[in-house]
């Protein structure tokens, strides 16, 4: 499993966690909304980051579409 996967995977539990959602219902907006690619490819971003910085990238993602930066 790649360092990608990986974090990916901490990535969408934590942040089913801290929204207090099932993974899977996390997992299934963000193929609903084809988010899932756009955020895994933001791995060198977000891994170095605040994680918090990841999840208000992600909610912006979500609500817009588009990345907050």
């Amino acid at each position: 499993m790649t360092d990608e996967m990986r974090f990916f995977i901490f990535l969408i539990e934590t942040y089913a966690y801290d929204k207090q959602l099932p993974t899977a219902e996390v997992l299934k907006t963000w193929e609903e909304k084809e988010l899932v690619q756009k955020i895994y490819d933001m791995y060198e971003m977000y891994h170095i980051e605040a994680i918090e910085n990841a999840y208000a990238d992600i909610d912006n993602l979500v609500k817009t579409g588009k990345h907050l930066w």
